[in-house]
């Protein structure tokens, strides 16, 4: 039986710092990243807002280079170094805004209070380092544990993700698990100082659909258990459908669409969303050519006038390309609004009616 890696979790909301206990837990508003490279200033991030809340899960999907991952990185504090520059904005966790904070006390806030869970387990692990010792270590850099006491925590929270046989594994290395094992090992270190939110990145890449399921069920499990705010980042509707609350959707380092799963799913408002819908593979288009959105995500050193989508758009006219258009309010016919739910296309109305 698996031991208990926590009695008690503090609800997050109640976290001293915290302004409103209504508020989000992370508020990101108007954040701006940007790359000063050899060629020019690459715009990975223009101007996003999102928010996530105490047992809430937010997907934020894409394609490559979208800027996805970028913005978790300025969260997370680890693009502090050229040639990365957050240049505008506000990161609000728990009515603090990260970017004011001093590099020792992001530090402090990284792993205790926020984590992440990286693309690339076999990358992030140190290869040199047995799993439990990896594990352990948080314990005792950030509660001053023993080696002994820090290791009966790395079996607890290993045991916690459903890796057999924790006891015996704790000694092994990273190569010595499988990449459904080794992500689940990272989840485990994420969890490991009880986070109140963490950053999933990628976090079923190079894995088969049978062990894509188990981790995403992992993360919704773990998610309700501890009531923490969860980030997804992936560029596979597929993966979130059944494990979101709510989506947003990144194109050319803006959000172009944002609304409740169930809602954009059946109703998507922008083009970009509806050509990543229908590039999903359903079992009632057997023997169809699968669908794939034209031409390819824009230069982000140089980004086209106007929506950076238009020249893929199929709906694409005049307007769009010479106009950026604003995140819309997503409405009915009859003009009520649909909470929660945003569009940055000029003709979203045709979109999500037609």
């Amino acid at each position: 039986m698996s031991t208990s890696v926590s009695a008690e979790r503090t609800d997050p909301r109640a976290v001293a710092g915290a302004v409103d206990p209504d508020a989000p837990l992370l508020d990101v508003r108007q954040l701006h990243v940007e790359f000063r490279t050899r060629d020019g200033v690459a715009k990975a991030v223009n101007g996003v807002d999102y928010s996530v809340r105490a047992g809430e899960t937010l997907a934020i999907l894409g394609e490559s280079g979208s800027g996805k991952s970028v913005s978790a990185q300025a969260v997370m504090g680890i693009l502090d170094s050229p040639p990365g520059f957050v240049t505008g904005g506000r990161i609000l966790f728990k009515g603090r805004d990260l970017l004011t904070l001093g590099q020792e006390e992001r530090r402090r806030i990284r792993g205790s209070q926020l984590a992440m869970v990286f693309q690339d387990a076999l990358s992030a692990l140190n290869p040199v380092h047995t799993v439990g010792a990896q594990i352990g270590e948080l314990f005792r850099v950030h509660r001053g544990l023993s080696r002994k006491d820090a290791r009966a925590k790395a079996v607890a929270l290993m045991e916690r993700v459903r890796i057999p046989a924790a006891a015996q594994r704790v000694g092994d290395y990273p190569h010595q698990f499988s990449g459904g094992m080794r992500q689940r090992i990272m989840i485990a270190m994420a969890l490991a100082l009880e986070p109140d939110l963490i950053i999933a990145d990628e976090p079923t890449t190079a894995l088969d659909v049978t062990v894509q399921a188990q981790v995403m069920d992992l993360l919704a499990e773990l998610r309700a258990e501890y009531r923490m705010g969860l980030i997804l980042i992936t560029h596979d509707l597929g993966v979130v459908a059944d494990v979101a609350d709510k989506i947003a959707v990144m194109y050319a380092g803006r959000i172009v669409e944002s609304a409740p799963v169930r809602e954009l799913y059946a109703r998507p408002a922008h083009p970009y969303t509806r050509g990543l819908l229908d590039s999903i593979p359903r079992l009632d288009r057997k023997g169809r050519e699968l669908y794939a959105i034209r031409g390819l995500p824009p230069n982000l050193l140089r980004i086209p006038p106007g929506c950076p989508f238009s020249p893929r758009c199929p709906r694409a006219q005049d307007l769009c390309r010479t106009t950026l258009p604003p995140l819309y309010q997503v409405t009915e016919d009859d003009g009520s609004p649909l909470p929660g739910r945003a569009s940055a296309c000029h003709f979203w109305k045709e979109t999500l009616h037609g």
